[in-house]
């Protein structure tokens, strides 16, 4: 029998990004899709206790992806939101699944969490040793405590909470909208269309010397589902692919596999973020995960569904 066979799974977040392909994942490996309920935020707000309570009512598996999230621009812009919203969302759910009697919660936290100048590769012992990024530490503050709540949880009442740490993540179906948009999806959008209307140039933010890793969105799905059947642990648990790329060759590559021919500026009074990202992954190795997109062909899947999509 599957892990997943017969397991009422609630997945917060099931209807965007990586939720999609996670609940495609758990069908795959066995769960009943009429087991797996998805909230939407437009009729169930998180951040009301009420809808907490009543969306882990009998369930036995809680999945938490649902975030207020967005790039360096939307973070300077609403830090107040992305602190208020991340944090209430995750503590008011995981007090609702431990007092419902959920078997087993399972919570996102975010890559923005670790300290600004964290040693690459970042190890999951590094989590506490500073502050994090400016632009972005309300809201890896607030889901950092998530991680505070799920370990004090389990202390105090035997409560199975993991706490996973992703990589910035990208895929087919994400986020295109520029005032909220990751830097791939950003780049995508930008060169596609400085490519249509025959622009010389593209203007992008920063120096181009930060370095990102970035991970697949199906091989997230499939990382998060592979540790909430086989992981039980107190410590969190990263989630990578294990390569870094600076900004600027990132913004190469995508500019090569957009057809853009014009040339790249480099806008250096607006922020470049955290200087450096890429994971130790060896935790997540031992339940079994390694990312298997290569990453030139995970861009060309991104970049030929936003064409089909937009």
């Amino acid at each position: 029998m599957s892990f997943w066979s017969g397991k009422r799974v609630l997945v917060t977040g099931g209807a965007g990004f990586l939720g999609s392909f996670l609940v495609e994942e758990l069908i795959r490996a066995g769960a009943s899709r009429s087991d797996i309920t998805v909230p939407r935020s437009r009729e169930t707000d998180l951040r009301t206790w009420e809808n907490c309570v009543r969306s882990v009512r009998d369930k036995d598996l809680v999945i938490h992806l649902a975030a207020s999230v967005g790039g360096i621009g939307f973070n300077q812009e609403n830090p107040a939101t992305l602190f208020y919203d991340n944090a209430i969302m995750g503590i008011q759910l995981m007090e609702a699944a431990r007092r419902g009697g959920v078997a087993k919660f399972v919570q996102l936290g975010t890559i923005c969490a670790y300290p600004k100048h964290t040693p690459v590769p970042f190890r999951e012992e590094d989590l506490w040793n500073g502050y994090p990024e400016e632009t972005n530490a309300p809201y890896g503050l607030a889901k950092k405590m998530l991680l505070v709540q799920a370990q004090a949880y389990r202390q105090q009442y035997g409560f199975n909470a993991i706490y996973l740490l992703p990589v910035n993540l990208y895929g087919p179906r994400d986020n295109f909208d520029p005032r909220s948009s990751h830097v791939i999806p950003a780049l995508i959008k930008k060169f596609v269309e400085a490519r249509e209307s025959g622009a010389a140039e593209v203007t992008l933010w920063g120096t181009g010397r930060a370095t990102r890793e970035f991970l697949y969105v199906e091989d997230a799905a499939r990382g998060i589902m592979l540790a909430a059947e086989r992981y039980d642990g107190p410590e969190p648990v990263n989630l990578g692919a294990g390569f870094e790329i600076s900004i600027m060759d990132l913004a190469l590559l995508i500019r090569d596999l957009t057809g853009f021919e014009g040339e790249i500026l480099w806008d250096t009074s607006k922020p470049d973020g955290q200087p450096r990202r890429m994971l130790d992954t060896s935790r997540a190795r031992d339940f079994g995960f390694v990312a298997g997109t290569e990453f030139r062909e995970g861009l060309r899947k991104t970049i030929d569904w936003y064409m089909e999509n937009r």
